[in-house]
């Protein structure tokens, strides 16, 4: 699977919610109300990329997660990132 050109991405980034390119990658923080709420969110996240066979990077400190989404083996953001991200905003209220 082939990288996405910058257009492309900020393209789809305008679809999702809070997601921002930093260059070979997209993130999205996250704010929620406690530890354990956060911890649960982080939960549901890896269900998510196992499903997908695509793993994010991700960062808890308290009630804040920060998820990093590239596609390491193609050297730099792909469709799959963009899905999981996708997949991942359905997960924040869930």
């Amino acid at each position: 699977m082939g990288t996405l050109d910058e257009t492309t991405v900020r393209t789809a980034l305008a679809d999702l919610d809070g997601w921002e390119s930093t260059g070979d990658a997209i993130r999205r923080e996250l704010t929620f109300d406690g530890f354990r709420d956060a911890i649960d969110f982080i939960v549901r996240i890896a269900d998510l990329a196992d499903e997908a066979n695509h793993h994010p990077e991700l960062k808890n400190v308290y009630n804040n997660v920060e998820v990093v989404l590239t596609s390491h083996d193609a050297g730099g953001i792909t469709q799959r990132d963009l899905d999981l991200a996708a997949a991942i905003d359905g997960a924040v209220d869930a």
